[in-house]
């Protein structure tokens, strides 16, 4: 697998990949410097291009022409301005500024015993930041660890704890494959929960874990539902990255 994403201080300024600007330098709105969504990026049973926003809100991207990333569902940071055009079946029309994938894995099975041999047990610390969230049949996590500059790919995976008294509890395990000295910097990774028990409507309480850097293991709950059935592709897709992370 290839890789994303990204130290926090260049994270959202290498974003301005996917889609070329007419803007110079001199004149670039600094709005479009950060991003103000963040979006599931689907097709629907016709082809048609658009991005989940959040659990009901569907974007229709008047602009591209083509699917951004092959066809392939991901989530994916994008500045967006709305339009006032045609949404068609959608809910709001918008001109896509510019648009750039996280990361985008299924869940790893839980292994046991051998979860530390596959999964790894290196710390990290979760972000509580926007794109910190569960919404759309993902969690989409911003994570902190020590990185170097030595290319060493790291490895971070979501299993399921296998809790018996709560289905909805996940564990996020780092693998960072010896890398374990340098500068603290953050990644932006997003897992798909499609093999989480249907909540069947219903909001539960999907509680992540992890092993933080003071040796404990930290939880936080998020609000979760079983997205709405949406026809389109469900691939993830490998992406381009600063930071070595599979």
């Amino acid at each position: 697998m290839k890789t994303t994403k990204l130290l926090l201080g260049v994270l959202f300024l290498m974003g301005l990949v996917i889609l070329p600007s007419c803007l110079d330098d001199d004149d670039y709105d600094m709005h479009l410097r950060y991003p103000n969504a963040l979006v599931t990026v689907k097709e629907d049973a016709g082809e048609t291009l658009f991005f989940q926003l959040d659990d009901q809100t569907t974007l229709l991207p008047v602009n591209l022409n083509s699917h951004p990333f092959g066809g392939k569902e991901v989530r994916a940071l994008v500045n967006y301005d709305e339009v006032d055009e045609s949404s068609g079946n959608f809910d709001k029309a918008v001109h896509i500024n510019w648009i750039d994938s996280i990361r985008t894995k299924s869940m790893a099975p839980n292994l046991g015993d051998l979860n530390d041999e596959k999964y790894g047990d290196d710390p990290v610390e979760i972000v509580r930041d926007w794109v910190t969230i569960a919404e759309d049949g993902y969690l989409t996590l911003r994570f902190r660890t020590i990185w170097s500059n030595m290319g060493i790919t790291h490895h971070v995976n979501l299993i399921p704890t296998n809790n018996p008294n709560n289905p909805y509890e996940v564990e996020f395990r780092h693998d960072a494959k010896g890398d374990v000295t340098g500068r603290m910097g953050d990644g932006l990774v997003a897992f798909k929960l499609d093999n989480l028990p249907d909540t069947e409507g219903e909001t539960v309480k999907l509680k992540l874990i992890w092993n933080a850097f003071n040796g404990v293991t930290k939880s936080v709950e998020f609000d979760y539902k079983t997205r709405t059935a949406t026809t389109g592709t469900t691939a993830v897709a490998s992406q381009r990255s600063l930071i070595p992370l599979k």
